[in-house]
């Protein structure tokens, strides 16, 4: 009998050819190897000792237990339990609704949600960074910082009830261009309809899919899909020619000095040399206060973009009639195709030498002229304009600051002269010394040794 990597590797040889359709899928499903190593995967995590609607938990998991699930899935009577809803805090102060699924339907999830991802990982597009393998927040904020240079304005993308909102229909149909097996069609069916528990009160779920749930992740992904995928063709479509305009007052400064250069070889007179020299490094002076290429070429266009989850970003080369189309396009497939909103208002176009939020970073687009020598060669180069920047915003590290008892926020009142009243017996240093103390005893700190 193969182990379970072997299955999954099996499954995966197929991926690549799109056309290519899964017969059998569900019959892996009867497999306890699978159910053993969904286990080992989504054992640890915290909230597994947290109960279900079903009072279950991960506490007394055996063997009896997953082979009366496979003998449920078998014959078809398995039926998820409706997900126990409960409500957490956002930043904002809002809540947000998490469905906390049984055991039972977390490791038949697992285990669907891996015979899925080998089928589906490899179709996602490179610009989609979540809950995918080997991706992160991390990596998608490594994206920003090296593709979106040089962009000009930001699209801050907001769907509004993404998970909530997500159509059956729509999800299933796209799962059957891969996937011909109806009893695993059916299966994911379930999970979608299964509803929830809220003051103990049973309400079914005609749309979206359960936050909390394993498998609610991958199939968002699968879902959201198309719509990278015509990101990416509009973005190629978008795209205007092949490098920017050179300035054309750097270009004339440029010429000058190829023109004085020339020049200086032949002329014998030493005073008139001199002065050409000195004009020289006049124009190399003036050409690095200077940008290289016209900004605002309208012959050079592009599209950049990165999504996580449900939060994506576009960096637009252009104008911001561009961006204000591009919205309004990108608004329009997802009503049409994917029936989804895109909000009017949390969608903003911004300025890229303003922040931008995302992923709770502040995004914006260095302008900066300074130079920095090159350690090959030795020449200067701007190695700053137009650098893509991340900052975390004020409030964020306050409050963590806050959170960890390393900031304390009191109100001075200065003096009769009107300066600050100095620290009472404390200095910077002292203050500084005190709060490490806090954060490497919590924590948020390593400890060091001298």
């Amino acid at each position: 009998m193969r182990n379970p990597a072997a299955i999954l590797n099996s499954l995966a040889k197929r991926r690549t050819d799109p056309s290519y359709q899964y017969h059998r899928l569900y019959r892996n499903l009867f497999r306890e190897d699978l159910f053993h190593l969904a286990y080992q995967r989504i054992y640890a995590k915290p909230g597994n000792m947290t109960p279900g609607s079903d009072g279950e938990t991960i506490d007394g998991t055996s063997l009896q237990r997953i082979r009366s699930l496979i003998d449920s899935l078998r014959n078809e009577t398995y039926q998820p339990c409706p997900s126990r809803r409960i409500y957490i805090p956002k930043a904002n102060g809002k809540t947000r609704p998490l469905g906390i699924p049984s055991f039972n339907d977390k490791l038949v999830q697992q285990v669907a949600r891996m015979v899925m991802e080998a089928i589906f990982e490899p179709q996602f597009e490179p610009s989609s960074h979540g809950f995918r393998p080997g991706k992160s927040c991390h990596t998608a904020l490594k994206q920003v910082q090296n593709r979106f240079t040089g962009v000009k304005w930001f699209i801050e993308g907001d769907i509004e009830g993404f998970f909530d909102n997500i159509d059956h229909h729509l999800l299933i149909a796209m799962l059957r261009e891969r996937i011909s097996d109806e009893r695993f069609l059916r299966l994911i069916g379930k999970f979608l309809k299964a509803g929830y528990m809220e003051n103990q009160t049973f309400r079914p779920t005609y749309s979206g899919t359960p936050q909390g749930g394993i498998i609610s992740p991958l199939l968002a992904n699968i879902y959201l899909d198309k719509f990278d995928k015509y990101l990416n063709e509009y973005a190629e479509g978008f795209l205007t020619g092949k490098r920017r305009v050179v300035n054309p007052a750097y270009n004339r400064l440029s010429m000058e000095k190829i023109h004085l250069s020339r020049r200086l070889k032949e002329q014998p007179d030493s005073q008139i040399r001199k002065t050409w020299q000195e004009r020289i490094k006049t124009i190399e002076t003036a050409k690095l206060a200077l940008p290289y290429t016209d900004g605002m070429d309208s012959g050079y266009k592009r599209i950049k973009y990165v999504r996580y989850a449900d939060d994506f970003l576009v960096g637009v080369i252009g104008s911001k009639n561009d961006c204000l189309r591009i919205k309004e396009d990108l608004a329009r497939f997802l009503a049409e195709k994917l029936k989804l909103t895109l909000s009017p208002a949390k969608t903003l176009v911004t300025h890229a030498a303003k922040p931008a939020k995302f992923l709770g970073y502040h995004v914006h687009v260095r302008k900066c002229l300074d130079t920095k020598r090159s350690k090959a060669t030795g020449a200067l180069r701007r190695a700053y304009n137009g650098k893509v920047v991340l900052t975390m915003p004020t409030a964020t590290v306050r409050k963590r600051l806050l959170a960890y008892k390393a900031m304390k926020i009191a109100k001075l009142t200065g003096q009769k002269n009107g300066s600050p009243p100095a620290a009472q017996g404390c200095s910077i240093m002292t203050i500084w010394k005190s709060s490490t103390a806090t954060m490497q005893k919590s924590g948020a700190l390593p400890t060091t040794t001298p």
